[in-house]
């Protein structure tokens, strides 16, 4: 199993501004304010959207996966939920042709998280040529909009953010460190799991 990101999220969870405030930088109170580190605060909140959705297997915003499957099998799960809608399945065909699968020939259980694509009763799925990522299925995933993400991800992500504004190198010299475990504990809720 192989899963790619075809096209990234166009927005974030967490504002430019909400992350701001979370740092208590004072530009932040008005929306036409810039800061001088605004362009590493914006990739902090990539990197703290990121790492929400490793450590919980979701896709936070839209965005589109393929997942590349070696041939089809009982119940296919779509990893990054939630599914938001099937683009495409294809598969290749033993005689090498890539065929499209209608959507009339498999059903998608979406009640199920992450969500999973299974053949009709009484029905077979079509041969495969043997060879990697015969089956290929685009799909749409991630929550609506940044006010539908769930709120203990996103404090995640701004304690994350704040985290790594404050600490900008990998060691600390010097200082005492407490490590706030009860974070991560605030995405337990929302993993997923394959």
């Amino acid at each position: 199993m192989s899963l790619k990101v075809i096209t990234p999220p166009a927005a974030e969870p967490v504002s430019l501004q909400e992350a701001k405030l979370h740092l208590r930088i004072i530009a932040a109170l008005s929306d036409t304010a810039t800061h001088p580190e605004d362009a590493m605060i914006e990739s902090l909140i990539v990197a703290a959207r990121q790492g929400a959705e490793h450590l919980t297997g979701r896709a936070l915003m839209p965005q589109t996966f393929e997942l590349g499957l070696d041939g089809f099998v009982d119940k296919i799960k779509l990893p990054m939920p939630p599914l938001v809608s099937i683009t495409s399945l294809t598969y290749v065909d033993v005689a090498g042709n890539v065929q499209v699968l209608d959507s009339a020939d498999y059903e998608v259980d979406t009640y199920s998280e992450p969500a999973k694509i299974v053949r009709p009763y009484g029905t077979f799925w079509p041969a495969t040529k043997c060879q990697p990522n015969a089956v290929m299925i685009r799909y749409e995933a991630g929550y609506a909009n940044a006010t539908d993400v769930p709120s203990q991800i996103k404090s995640w992500m701004l304690l994350r953010i704040g985290s790594l504004y404050s600490n900008r190198e990998d060691v600390n010299v010097g200082n005492i460190v407490t490590d706030f475990k009860f974070a991560d504990r605030l995405l337990d809720a929302y993993r997923t799991y394959l």
